[in-house]
């Protein structure tokens, strides 16, 4: 008797996984499966927290050891590439937040062009970050034996006023300024790393999406990764202040 109850239950368990196929064999349901789904990619981001938060930390240690070689680096970069690329990855994360929608609703034509522009203002901000690499490759600012000091020592003078734009370093100082360079690269080259990941799984996500493999309610997937997308976003608000807008003077 007790083997037929077990082999019923067998049987109902192995149809229910049938009439499933996203449900994995070792969920007994659909829903465990997206909480546990769930928990995962909280888990994974609270140790991107962890990671991003030691760099958070070294930044604002050494920023206030070297101030004024912090202050003089920020100063190099550019706050209209900066703005451009904040505004490209909140519209981002915008469209992102409405593809989780779409499949939310099962609208299978918007989720997939949700996530095409999604993938789209992912791609212009790595376009923008390549332009802002290329100019500290140009100036020598990149780390290294062939760092440049000599800008920091010797600003350049304005055409207004002919005196200098920066407050000139000390040598010593001058030469700090590389630690604000080695933070900058550090932290937006792993953002962008980051993005590069999410832009690979966009593409799979797309894939999966156009097959219809998210229009019966199975949007866990979408979900998950929309937090993702979204930490990636939040983690670029932290980093535009904290980089580009140190003691900022009119004109620089």
């Amino acid at each position: 008797m007790d083997n037929t109850i077990v082999a019923t239950h067998d049987t109902h368990a192995e149809e229910h996984h049938h009439s499933l196929p996203q449900l994995r064999h070792h969920f007994e349901t659909e829903e465990q499966q997206r909480e546990a789904g769930t928990f995962g990619m909280w888990l994974f981001l609270l140790t991107e927290i962890m990671f991003f938060g030691g760099l958070f930390f070294a930044y604002l240690l050494y920023r206030n050891w070297y101030n004024p070689a912090f202050v003089a680096a920020s100063n190099q970069l550019s706050i209209p590439m900066g703005t451009v690329n904040t505004a490209i990855l909140i519209t981002s994360g915008f469209f992102m937040a409405l593809a989780v929608w779409a499949a939310e609703v099962r609208k299978q034509s918007l989720l997939v062009m949700f996530l095409i522009l999604t993938t789209v203002f992912g791609c212009a901000f790595l376009g923008v970050k390549y332009f802002e690499y290329k100019e500290k490759w140009e100036k020598h600012h990149i780390p290294g034996a062939s760092f440049d000091v000599s800008e920091f020592i010797n600003p350049p003078v304005s055409a207004k006023t002919g005196k200098p734009i920066e407050e000139p370093l000390s040598p010593d100082m001058a030469r700090k300024t590389q630690i604000f360079f080695v933070l900058y690269f550090a932290m937006t080259g792993m953002h962008a790393l980051h993005m590069i990941i999410g832009i690979v799984l966009l593409f799979w996500l797309i894939a999966r999406a156009r097959k219809g493999d998210f229009s019966s309610g199975y949007v866990a997937p979408i979900e998950n990764f929309g937090l993702y997308w979204h930490f990636v976003d939040i983690v670029w608000i932290f980093l535009f202040p904290l980089l580009y807008l140190i003691n900022r003077h009119p004109g620089t």
